[in-house]
């Protein structure tokens, strides 16, 4: 591990500061639940991120960030671009939802369709650095396919534990990407309990978010692109929806890292958004922190039903520390916000990629945040991720017609008033 930019790891429960060493996870004195966060030498970093010197970075995706990310050499990272992903000025949805100031940050547009390709993208570069042949985790689906994406680009191996509900698209991504996938017959808290198990039995590296450190590391880059792509400023809000807390978490983890190098003045408003099935972590920021896991936890935005957020800690301060709050909507507004989504901005996302949108719909009608604001809203995965998912939220299908073109100009003619 020596050479790594890092300065120490902390945990975000008693404080406690570490070496970073080999296979170290979390705290040792707090157990799974004392999450380490990674720090660096931010003078030094922020003497190498000016604007003037990204602006002539010419290293693709992550690798500009490597002075604050945890791998010794920017090539070790996958060959696939990952980051830079599109950030649109979206007028004509701000105008529909009432935002005067709305931007999009298309994560979907990721090598296999999510954020989740930032977090596995440092993984896989940080096993490669130790010499690992073998990584592992669980997931709802996005998550382990990105992993297994990056991997086998590399030629590494995985095994997979995802949830037996996980939608058939991710499932059939990370067969293709050659991972060998056990499919849980449980929730998805119980296929993490089992890869943790797995880690312990066999010694494998484990990716989870909320349990390997470094994997936040690379769910923060997308807040430091929003910087960058916001002209280097940070805008008034980001929205995102949130499950397990790891990429919120990231956010706040991201933002709070460019104001320890001085590049912005204060953080942008974090808003998490959770569906009302799923809503654990919404329910404790309402209560003093105190998390209450729901096993019977459940959303039509599959990717962030979670009963027992393992990055709990984590998402609450990033909230707490930019001000922020959480907003929960329900999965009929998620639809909806799904359907807008694409048909006002033309950005197709799975559920929870659109379920930011949903709270910022709900956040302007209960006038939570102002209309002039500069909002960002982060979509997750892309809606070919779960096409079933998408057609629940339509109120339109095809039409049929048979080969007659007198019927065409006759079906036409009622449809386009031609």
């Amino acid at each position: 591990m020596k050479n790594l930019p890092i300065t120490e790891l902390r945990c975000s429960l008693c404080g406690r500061s570490f070496e970073p060493v080999p296979f170290m996870y979390t705290c040792p004195d707090c157990g799974n639940d004392g999450i380490l966060e990674v720090l660096y030498d931010y003078e030094k970093a922020s003497a190498l991120l000016q604007p003037e010197k990204l602006r002539a970075n010419a290293l693709p995706g992550l690798g500009k960030w490597a002075p604050i990310l945890p791998i010794k050499d920017p090539e070790s990272l996958p060959p696939l671009r990952v980051g830079q992903t599109p950030f649109y000025s979206v007028k004509r949805l701000g105008e529909a939802i009432g935002y005067e100031n709305l931007f999009v940050k298309d994560d979907g547009q990721n090598p296999t369709g999510s954020l989740k390709d930032r977090a596995s993208a440092v993984c896989a570069a940080s096993a490669k650095e130790m010499g690992i042949e073998l990584i592992t985790a669980a997931s709802t689906g996005n998550a382990a396919s990105s992993l297994s994406g990056m991997c086998a680009s590399m030629g590494l191996k995985t095994v997979i534990f995802v949830p037996e509900r996980a939608p058939k698209a991710k499932v059939a991504q990370l067969l293709m990407f050659g991972a060998t996938v056990l499919s849980v017959r449980g929730t998805y808290d119980d296929a993490f309990d089992l890869s943790l198990k797995a880690t312990e039995l066999f010694g494998w590296y484990n990716r989870n978010t909320g349990f390997n450190p470094y994997l936040l590391e690379g769910k923060k880059t997308a807040a430091l692109e929003i910087w960058e792509n916001c002209g280097y400023k940070a805008p008034d809000y980001v929205a995102v929806s949130v499950g397990d807390g790891c990429i919120i978490g990231g956010l706040g983890k991201g933002f709070k890292d460019l104001l320890r190098m001085g590049f912005i003045e204060k953080m942008p408003k974090l808003i998490g958004v959770q569906a009302r099935g799923s809503s654990v972590l919404a329910k404790a920021f309402a209560n003093g922190d105190k998390v209450i896991a729901e096993p019977d936890a459940d959303t039509y935005a599959d990717s962030i039903s979670v009963g027992l957020p393992r990055a709990a800690s984590l998402a609450l301060r990033g909230v707490h520390e930019s001000e922020g709050r959480f907003v929960v909507v329900e999965d009929e507004e998620i639809q909806k916000a799904q359907a807008i989504l694409a048909a006002k901005a033309g950005v197709f996302a799975e559920p929870a990629g659109a379920t930011p949108i949903a709270g910022l719909i709900k956040a302007r009608r209960e006038n939570l945040i102002p209309a002039q604001a500069k909002v960002a809203a982060l979509v997750t995965g892309n809606g070919l991720k779960d096409v079933d998912g998408a057609l629940k939220a339509l109120q339109t299908q095809a039409i049929s017609i048979d080969r007659n073109p007198d019927t065409l100009q006759k079906t036409l003619k009622e449809l386009l008033s031609l």
